[in-house]
Formats: structure tokens, sequence, C-alpha cells
């Protein structure tokens, strides 16, 4: 799940970033409402994290924008006004939620997983494989029943191949699942992460698609 958050107090996007990333998200920040602007128009995240207090331009008006053109990607709010017409005037503009600062780290990644399950239209938290279960709540891997501890980008990329059953993943989409802006990626960076989990889940899970990507086939 790849997140944009938009946010000009350099400390506070510095944490929130180091524990969505903590959390599996991939988070990309940016300081402006213009800068925003064109990474929605360029490479859209599933998530947008907003603040109001935007130094270039209200953050509403770069809500606006995001529903004026006509997209649908969920958008929470961060803000320190603290009037009821604020706030009645974000989710009347479109926001999908409303968190006004301070606030704590914990809620907001709740309320996160609350959009990301929503996004996924999944019924429940456990999605089920064959003999292969992944919670993504817990962000725990089960085969027959057992734990399997995968290290945290092995697990995004499972997750994202699980969530998209029956569906091919090309490297590029699994990569932006996996990165943030500026992280080193090495050419075969999902290969050794898909023989890895091949060792540890079964060789037969995981399907290449010669010349196209990935894929787990619906059992």
């Amino acid at each position: 799940m790849q997140i944009l958050l938009v946010e000009d107090d350099q400390s506070l996007a510095s944490g929130l970033c180091k524990a969505l990333r903590k959390e599996g998200f991939v988070t990309n920040h940016v300081r402006e409402g213009k800068a925003a602007r064109h990474v929605l128009d360029v490479e859209p995240p599933d998530i947008v994290v907003l603040d109001l207090g935007l130094p270039d331009m209200d953050g509403l008006d770069v809500l606006k924008s995001i529903r004026r053109n006509g997209s649908s990607i969920p958008v929470l709010v961060l803000t320190a006004r603290s009037s009821i017409d604020a706030r009645v005037s974000g989710l009347d503009l479109g926001a999908d939620d409303y968190l006004p600062k301070p606030f704590e780290t914990p809620e907001l990644i709740a309320r996160l997983r609350v959009i990301e399950r929503r996004l996924s239209a999944l019924p429940h938290s456990r999605i089920h494989v064959g003999d292969i279960s992944l919670d993504t709540i817990l962000q725990q891997v089960y085969h027959d029943d057992i734990q399997v501890e995968l290290p945290r980008r092995e697990y995004m990329v499972l997750k994202q191949l699980m969530e998209n059953i029956g569906k091919v993943q090309t490297r590029a989409q699994l990569e932006t699942r996996l990165y943030a802006w500026g992280e080193e990626v090495s050419s075969n960076a999902i290969e050794v992460h898909i023989h890895h989990l091949r060792k540890k889940l079964g060789s037969s899970l995981i399907k290449t698609i010669r010349g196209v990507g990935y894929a787990i086939r619906k059992p």
C-alpha cells in the first residue's frame, strides 16, 4: 500500500514516514500542495494523508483538485484547525477521514488500516490461498497453520500477490509497493524476494509469467 504524505512540518513528517514504513506502508513525502498535485497526476498513490496548513496553498484546495479531476483516491485529512466548520468543509469536499492535531501515531495507523481493508475489497483481514494464509492486521503469514517469519519486503510482495489473486503483477508494480522514492533498488530485487518466498512457502505458489511478471493463480 503506497501512501503520499503531504505535510510541511519536516520533523512530524520524518517521524510519520518512519512509523508508517515500519508498519509496511510505502510512504513518500512532499511539503507543498503544488508538489502533491504533480505527484497525483503522474504517480497516484493508494492513499493521501493531507495536512491542510501547507505553505503554498490551502490543503482544502488540494482536496478540491483531487475530486475535481474525478479521482476516488482516499484522502485522510490532518489539521490543527479545531473548528467544526473546518472539519465539515473537508468532509463535504470529499475527505474520507479527519484526524485533528495533535494525534497519536497508532490512531493514524489504525485509520489507515481501515481504509486499506476497504480498498482491498476483502470481507475480512485474513486471505487464504490453499494452505497459505495471510493476516493483514497482524501482518503474519501461515503455512498449514504454522506461522512463517518473513522479512518486511517479502511479506509485502506476498500480500500484493495474494490481494490480487489471478492477476499478473509486473516487476514495476511490485517495486512501487516495496520502495519509496530515492531508495536504491537492485535490478534483481523482486526476483530475489520471489525466490525466498518459494523456498519458504512452496515452489508452486507463485507463478512466473515470462516477459510479464508474477501471479498467484486461483486454486
